[in-house]
């Protein structure tokens, strides 16, 4: 077996067929198949089943392809590393962030970097588990990982900041009037709520808790924004990131009070190379809020969220 052939299987995977997946590589449709049919042979098993929709990975393939996967990432580090110059960085480097944490810092870092590096080539995607996040940073997939600390947050995380939350109101609500939003009093009021596995939902839930309110559920979202969109045609209030509410919206948010932060972290991979070193000291000259307003009642840091 080769990393060419992991390479090709993988490729195969996210095209859905060898014929699109060959294009996207640039090379030959024949050549990519015996590659395929060899790396078959040799594992003895049904890596691909073909269907209407095209070629889709069979459940012992999925299950080799996230450890070629590991594999792959893993050969393109060692690569990247061993071109790194004093003044030049090129290769891939892969983070991930949980959904709703560093929406306005990680652009702002990526771009320094990109500006210092302008070879590098960064692949960003957006998780909502911590317990995902855990396993994927074990398994070696990521170089950096940036999260809300959790109960499973490892000693060697590097802390970066706080994440205030923030209520989002309906348009006409009358505690728009206010300049702070006092939890007790939302009382009955029905929630935009997250996915039940996600850290953003988990946060909302301990507040309520916090503050004995039942979490009367209007309707749950994946994403940050619409929860905020949602909120703002009056389907119910939301507690997002201050950082992940979108332009045009700021006149519905309100600060909580009781005040609400979430410890945020970055988490590199073990024997970390000099570009997520980079982007974590980037990450750390962002404006990662500390302070808590004076002007709130009490303040809540949430730091075991799962």
């Amino acid at each position: 077996m080769s990393l060419r052939q992991y390479e090709y299987a993988l490729a195969v995977a996210e095209a859905g067929s060898v014929t699109a997946a060959a294009e996207q590589l640039h090379v030959a449709q024949p050549s990519m198949s015996q590659q395929i049919r060899g790396l078959e042979r040799e594992l003895g098993v049904q890596l691909f089943a073909r269907t209407p929709t095209g070629l889709v990975p069979t459940v012992v393939g999925r299950a080799f392809l996230r450890e070629a996967q590991v594999a792959v990432s893993a050969s393109r580090r060692a690569r990247a590393t061993a071109r790194a110059g004093a003044d030049e960085l090129t290769g891939e480097l892969t983070v991930a962030v949980q959904m709703g944490f560093g929406t306005r810092q990680l652009p702002g870092a990526l771009a320094a970097l990109r500006r210092r590096y302008p070879r590098l080539e960064v692949t960003v995607f957006e998780e909502q588990s911590s317990a995902e996040l855990d396993r994927l940073c074990g398994k070696g997939v990521l170089d950096l990982a940036l999260m809300a600390a959790c109960e499973r947050t490892p000693a060697d995380a590097h802390r970066l900041g706080e994440e205030e939350f923030v209520v989002v109101l309906g348009d006409g609500c009358a505690q728009l009037a206010a300049d702070r939003v006092e939890l007790r009093d939302l009382g009955g009021e029905p929630w935009v709520r997250f996915d039940r596995d996600s850290a953003l939902d988990g946060v909302l839930l301990s507040v309520l808790r916090e503050n004995d309110l039942a979490p009367v559920t209007a309707a749950r979202v994946s994403q940050t924004a619409t929860a905020v969109r949602w909120a703002a045609h009056g389907l119910g209030v939301t507690l997002v990131p201050a950082s992940a509410v979108p332009q045009g919206y700021e006149h519905l948010v309100r600060p909580a009070s009781p005040a609400v932060f979430q410890p945020v972290i970055a988490v590199l991979r073990q024997e970390a190379g000099p570009a997520e070193t980079a982007l974590l000291e980037l990450l750390r000259e962002e404006n990662w809020s500390e302070s808590r307003s004076p002007s709130a009642s009490g303040s809540a840091s949430l730091s075991a969220v799962s």
